[in-house]
């Protein structure tokens, strides 16, 4: 209810001050739902209550938010351009938004959630009356507490999923000429890799140039339907090797050597 996103305005601000006019602000895992406002604060703008007190850090006081004045940004961000490297597309508010869906990651009940909502959409709408724009249904408003939120309503920000950053920095396109197979994955294969995670964003791009896709993952929670959807033509898991999770995190390295043989068995012998 109190953690702040200050720490990356601190960041962004320093970057300014050292003369940087292109910023890649890569977002996500944040232990705050503040909406960006910490951020903000740190850049130079100021949320009031309705006695004009400065706000305490936080979503929770968001409830409290008055008046904002956005005058005090900091000025070198008119001429910055500003990208935002985003893996999710969830939008600020709702049940899809930064408090109901990552809010109980970090901690948060029933009743926070309510409430960092409430505070959220009350953030939202001020800042859409100063700025004239209302972005907070824009794919990945809500990332990182709805830090996406306040890049795109304050500081301009332009959009991209950051596996598209990273795909096209490391030349991906050029390496998938040729390629018999693609493999990808991570920790747990889920409903939230369906929305903009990185091993969906290979997938698109893997089958994109027609070359089939395999995910090794230590479990995943899609059906095969939804799997294939996706773009995956199977799904390995290290959960088929040893049923008991923690024993598969313990022993991850051997079983995981164990499921590459699978893989290379199983599909590149059959191609």
């Amino acid at each position: 209810m109190d953690a702040s996103s200050a720490g990356l305005g601190e960041v962004i601000a320093a970057a300014l001050e050292a003369g940087a006019r292109e910023l890649v602000i890569g977002i996500g895992g944040s232990a705050s739902t503040d909406g960006g406002a910490g951020m903000l604060t740190a850049l130079g703008a100021r949320f009031l209550d309705e006695n004009g007190d400065h706000l305490p850090p936080g979503g929770g006081a968001l409830t409290d938010l008055a008046r904002i004045d956005l005058s005090g940004v900091h000025p070198a961000l008119a001429e910055t351009s500003v990208t935002v490297a985003c893996d999710v597309d969830n939008p600020l508010l709702g049940e899809k938004g930064a408090a109901a869906i990552f809010g109980p990651q970090k901690g948060a009940s029933a009743e926070d959630v309510a409430h960092l909502d409430a505070g959220l959409a009350r953030l939202s709408s001020l800042v859409a009356e100063a700025t004239g724009q209302d972005v907070a249904g824009e794919p990945g408003a809500g990332a990182a507490g709805g830090v996406g939120w306040a890049a795109l309503a304050v500081l301009g920000a332009r959009m991209r999923p950051g596996i598209e950053i990273v795909l096209d920095l490391n030349h991906f396109d050029e390496h998938l000429r040729g390629a018999r197979l693609v493999v990808t994955g991570e920790g747990s294969i889920d409903l939230q890799t369906l929305l903009g995670k990185a091993p969906a964003g290979v997938a698109r791009a893997a089958r994109g140039a027609g070359v089939p896709i395999v995910a090794v993952c230590g479990r995943a929670l899609l059906s095969d339907a939804e799997a294939q959807d996706a773009g995956f033509e199977r799904i390995y898991r290290l959960t088929d090797l040893e049923s008991d999770e923690r024993t598969c995190m313990e022993q991850a390295g051997p079983l995981l050597r164990r499921l590459a043989s699978d893989v290379a068995r199983a599909e590149l012998t059959a191609s």
